[in-house]
């Protein structure tokens, strides 16, 4: 194929892959097949429960986890029906559980798959901030930001490569791309994505939680928590992540779009 046939195809495949994100309607260019993506998340969600026990069903924690995340998820699901996006979550199988660590985190992988560390439930307090955290985290999935992370992680490592390549040829790098890509493993799951994407989680998860019942003024309240937790935040050019004060900051701003989904 010549220069001109391949610059071709580069753009047909650049226009196929690029997609727009609900709410926020930003264009977003994943290369990975969704499809190859929840294969490998529930490799890693089915390894990291073996390493990690989670938490009995009749935990009251794993109960509350459960009926928040099933709200969580049918208020997505219908927002996205409503929206003609419910192919964000095709092949979807919720599923939420529990694990006793103190590390202060929470994550979703593509198809539905969410963990809860008992380490941030201080800081949640009460339902509503753990709808604020798991809203957050399910919105990353639908948005597929580890699709964006994990597609600029195979074009660092050159042109040509793919998810399926790059797990034949060196597995060990595919899986820790994905655990990276998804922040699991990191001290807080949010720090894994850009200020961009985090903005983009925080204004969807508000949407979701207010579907579901669970007042979005509450949103704000758990972020001023997390940033009374201790320890001095890096500036926030220097961080991946939005300054406790501009992301309370923003979700205020957007909070009386939030309040028109809010039905207690």
């Amino acid at each position: 194929m010549n220069t001109k046939g391949i610059i071709l195809l580069a753009g047909v495949v650049a226009l196929e892959a690029c997609a727009r994100v609900p709410i926020t309607g930003r264009r977003q260019l994943n290369l990975v097949n969704e499809g190859e993506m929840m294969a490998m998340a529930n490799t890693e969600y089915t390894g990291f429960l073996q390493e990690n026990a989670p938490l009995p069903a009749s935990n009251a924690d794993v109960t509350r986890v459960r009926t928040i995340g099933n709200k969580l998820a049918q208020a997505a699901t219908k927002f996205l029906n409503d929206n003609n996006a419910s192919d964000r979550i095709a092949g979807f199988e919720w599923e939420f559980n529990v694990v006793n660590d103190p590390t202060v985190n929470a994550w979703c992988m593509p198809g539905g798959k969410v963990v809860v560390y008992t380490g941030i439930l201080p800081v949640t307090q009460n339902d509503e901030g753990l709808a604020v955290v798991m809203g957050h985290e399910i919105a990353h999935a639908i948005a597929r930001h580890g699709n964006e992370r994990m597609s600029q992680g195979l074009a660092l490592q050159g042109a040509g490569m793919t998810l399926e390549v790059l797990t034949q040829q060196k597995p060990s790098m595919a899986g820790d791309l994905f655990l990276q890509s998804f922040g699991i493993g990191s001290q807080l799951g949010m720090l894994a994505y850009s200020r961009k994407h985090e903005t983009e989680a925080d204004k969807m998860g508000l949407v979701f939680m207010a579907m579901a019942g669970y007042d979005p003024r509450e949103a704000p309240k758990f972020w001023e928590r997390m940033s009374g937790g201790g320890g001095q935040a890096p500036p926030e050019i220097l961080s991946t992540h939005p300054s406790d004060e501009t992301r309370v900051r923003d979700l205020n701003a957007y909070m009386p779009e939030a309040m028109k989904y809010y039905k207690p």
